[in-house]
C-alpha cells in the first residue's frame, strides 16, 4: 500500500507512474467522511464524478446534475484529500454551448472547489474547447468510449468502439486529446484489445473502466465497489464489500434495540 505520509499526487507523478509500470487507483467519492478514509487508505486519486447524477440523487443517467450540485460534492472532497488528487467531472451542458461558457464553468469549479483538475468528455468534437481550458492552465482529464453525457445518442449503456470505425476514430481522438496537452485520459467500456492498443499509443495515462487489464490505472464507483446495490453488477465492477447487508443489518439491530427499550442503556444517557 503507498506510504499514507508521501506528498500530495499530480499530473506530474502521474506521467511518472506510468513510465516505470506502477498502476494507478482511482475511485469516485462524492463526500468528505468517504473521501477521507478513500485518501487515508493510500488511494492515487479521487473522481469527484457526475455519477453523484445516479448515486447521490438517484437519477437513471448523469444528464440531470448541475455545475453548482458538483462544485458542492467536490469541495467537501477536496477537504478530506490530503494525498490523493482530486478530479473533478464537468457536468453536462457546462463545456457543450461554447468555449466561452466551457472556460467560465471551468475556471469557477476550480475556485470554488479546489480541485486538482477536471475531466471532460469526448474527443474532437471539443478539442478547442479542451484546449481552451488547459490553455487556462487548468489540468485536464479525458474520457472516451463510452461517454455518459452522450447516453441519449448512443441509445444505451452498451459497449462503444467494437466496430473498426468507432475504434480508429477512438485512436485519433486520444492523439488528438494528448497532443492538445490532457493529462490522462478515461476509457470506458471498450474491448480489452483495443485499450491496450490505445495505452500503448499514447504518453499520457490511460485509466481504465471496463477496459481489461493492459491499462495504465482503473477506476470504479466507490459505491460500486463497496456493495451498495448488489442488485447493480454490471460486468466489470468487482465488489470487495457487502456494505448493503452490514448496513441494513445495524438499522435493524438498531431498531429492534429502540423497540425493545434495549438502547440507550445505561451507559448511553446523562
Amino acid at each position: 500500500m503507498p506510504d499514507p505520509i508521501k506528498k500530495k499526487v499530480t499530473t506530474i507523478e502521474f506521467a511518472a507512474m506510468k513510465s516505470r509500470g506502477e498502476k494507478i487507483t482511482m475511485l469516485t467519492a462524492y463526500d468528505y467522511l468517504t473521501a477521507s478514509i478513500f485518501d487515508q487508505a493510500g488511494l492515487d486519486s479521487i473522481l469527484v464524478g457526475d455519477s453523484a447524477s445516479n448515486v447521490m440523487q438517484g437519477n437513471a443517467n448523469t444528464l440531470p446534475i448541475t455545475v453548482d450540485e458538483m462544485i458542492v460534492y467536490a469541495r467537501s472532497v477536496v477537504r478530506a484529500c490530503k494525498r490523493a488528487m482530486v478530479i473533478c467531472d464537468m457536468p453536462f451542458g457546462s463545456y457543450q454551448i461554447s468555449k466561452t461558457d466551457a472556460l467560465a464553468n471551468a475556471v469557477r469549479i476550480m475556485k470554488e472547489t479546489g480541485a486538482d483538475a477536471l475531466k471532460l468528455e469526448g474527443g474532437e468534437e471539443y478539442l478547442d474547447v479542451i484546449s481552451g481550458i488547459i490553455h487556462a492552465g487548468i489540468p485536464v482529464c479525458g474520457h472516451l468510449g463510452l461517454t455518459p453525457q452522450s447516453v441519449k445518442a448512443f441509445g444505451g449503456f452498451g459497449v462503444r468502439a467494437k466496430e473498426d470505425a468507432e475504434a480508429e476514430k477512438l485512436i485519433r481522438d486520444l492523439k488528438m486529446l494528448e497532443n492538445a496537452g490532457c493529462f490522462a485520459v478515461v476509457l470506458e467500456k471498450i474491448p480489452a484489445a483495443l485499450a491496450a492498443r490505445a495505452t500503448a499509443a499514447v504518453r499520457i495515462p490511460i485509466i481504465g473502466i471496463g477496459a481489461g487489464t493492459e491499462v495504465d490505472g482503473q477506476v470504479l464507483v466507490g459505491q460500486d465497489l463497496l456493495g451498495y446495490d448488489p442488485s447493480f453488477h454490471p460486468k466489470f465492477v468487482r465488489s470487495y464489500a457487502n456494505l448493503n447487508k452490514v448496513i441494513t443489518e445495524a438499522v435493524q439491530a438498531y431498531s429492534a434495540d429502540v423497540k425493545s427499550k434495549n438502547f440507550p442503556g445505561p451507559n448511553e444517557q446523562y
